[in-house]
């Protein structure tokens, strides 16, 4: 039995290419990263929030993008800073992203729940999210879906999507062709309409109904014509992915 997260990993790690350079993670972006490496991406470079590049973690997953681990077989240890500017100058192909809430364009809140001077929850904040939302060719968000999260205002704009839809992004000075390309969560897979940069359903879990996808988002999602389910994990990929969390710190 696969369970959600699961699913939601082995989604995000089919989305990677055979050869790209890809902002890396803790928990489910990281899984994700090394899952797809051990199946059918071996020329991934990993790049971390940390500093470090290239680095392939042998033994148990990192808790945190700048412990040591990270630097395993890597190639550079480096600073914050630097992998960051690593992004600005067009080097990233590929982001893994979060958020506490997510609109129709794509734009993140990881910041604040509620007003801004006295909020309901203050959350971790930014981190290196603007920098990946910003500058990576193609940023894939995972994250639960419910109303809370998939909501029509975000609170706090702490990573820009696609800002108002349409070309506000461009206007805005970010670089051309950057931006969100994928949403996952546990109902499904989500891409975004090439005009009005719109969150569109593309594919569905097996067990979830177009009317699930609605009934957990605070606005109106559209739905691709050509929509499909998502083909079922295989066993390689299911026995890799428990090998890498082997006691279920993120898989559960």
């Amino acid at each position: 039995m696969v369970n959600e997260t699961e699913k939601m990993i082995i989604a995000g790690a089919r989305l990677l290419p055979t050869d790209a350079a890809i902002y890396v993670g803790t928990g489910m972006p990281l899984l994700a990263s090394i899952l797809a490496l051990k199946t059918h991406a071996p020329n991934l470079l990993f790049v971390y929030e940390g500093g470090g590049v290239g680095g392939q973690p042998s033994g148990r997953l990192p808790i945190q993008v700048s412990e040591s681990l990270t630097y395993e077989q890597g190639t550079i240890v480096g600073s914050i800073d630097y992998v960051m500017s690593l992004a600005q100058a067009g080097w990233i192909q590929y982001g893994f992203l979060g958020g506490a809430q997510i609109d129709i364009y794509g734009n993140l809140n990881t910041t604040t729940i509620g007003d801004w001077e006295k909020p309901k929850v203050r959350l971790p904040g930014s981190g290196g999210g603007a920098d990946i939302a910003s500058f990576c060719e193609k940023n894939i968000i995972l994250m639960r879906q419910d109303k809370y999260k998939f909501v029509e205002k975000i609170d706090f704009l702490t990573s820009p999507g696609y800002l108002t839809g349409g070309n506000s992004r461009k206007e805005a000075g970010l670089p051309k062709n950057t931006g969100p390309y994928r949403v996952i969560t546990q109902l499904g897979i989500y891409g975004f309409d090439d005009v009005t940069k719109k969150l569109t359903l593309l594919q569905l879990f097996e067990g979830f109904s177009l009317d699930d996808v609605q009934a957990n988002s605070g606005f109106p999602i559209a739905i691709s014509k050509d929509w499909t389910y998502v083909s079922h994990p295989t066993e390689t990929e299911i026995n890799a992915l428990r090998k890498l969390d082997p006691n279920g710190l993120v898989i559960g």
